[in-house]
């Protein structure tokens, strides 16, 4: 199959994921907020917070395997899944402002996951990360095409851990003091840019690294 029909494949695939997620959400907030979603968070059933934490669970199972499937070797694969994951991320928050017109804006305070502990950021935190991903993945694949082949080394691949260390920090930061609060969240937006910089910066460090085949 050629690129762009897997990545259009992908995309669908990525895009309806999303909708499946935002319906969900949707219900959840129909639930527990049908006055809508707000902080402080409310305290959810213990029975419903386990079946919420295996369907967060199961979604990053879903993209890995997706990628897993699609690539043939590591660094492939993981732009594959990277690509997917943009894209779902992206359209959640579309989906959601279909359904719900939520969120407001892109300041709006969101909280993205709750492995191991709450998430919380407001919207254009993953959603710059979302784009990001997409980004690096689809130059990534355009010169694959072109005949350079895809190589990480030890200095970009620390780069890009420091980088996701800081980010996680950002949206973990005193998540308990965080959930209480009343809208709008405290959010160390300075630790978030230092992470999305280094990512950027492994990433053209990737790019350095890598070769076009000859012959």
């Amino acid at each position: 199959m050629k690129l762009h029909h897997k990545l259009i494949l992908l995309f669908v695939f990525s895009l309806f994921m999303a909708n499946l997620e935002a319906v969900i959400v949707v219900y959840l907030r129909e639930l527990y907020y049908p006055e809508g979603f707000h902080f402080p968070l409310k305290l959810i059933p213990t029975k419903i917070f386990i079946i919420e934490l295996i369907r967060e669970f199961s979604t990053i199972v879903m993209l890995l395997s997706i990628g897993i499937l699609c690539g043939k070797f590591f660094i492939e694969r993981f732009f594959y899944f990277i690509f997917c994951f943009g894209v779902w991320d992206i359209f959640y928050y579309v989906w959601l402002k279909l359904f719900l017109n939520w969120p407001e804006s892109l300041m709006t305070d969101d909280i993205l996951f709750l492995i191991p502990v709450p998430w919380i950021a407001p919207v254009y935190a993953p959603v710059t990360i979302a784009i990001s991903m997409i980004i690096f993945s689809l130059i990534s694949f355009y010169l694959q095409q072109k005949g350079y082949v895809l190589k990480t080394d030890k200095f970009s691949t620390l780069t890009a851990f420091v980088g996701v260390v800081l980010i996680l920090f950002s949206f973990t930061y005193d998540f308990q003091k965080r959930v209480a609060s009343i809208s709008p969240v405290e959010f160390p937006l300075l630790i978030f840019l230092i992470g999305e910089i280094l990512l950027i910066l492994s990433y053209l460090l990737f790019l350095r690294n890598m070769k076009k085949l000859t012959g």
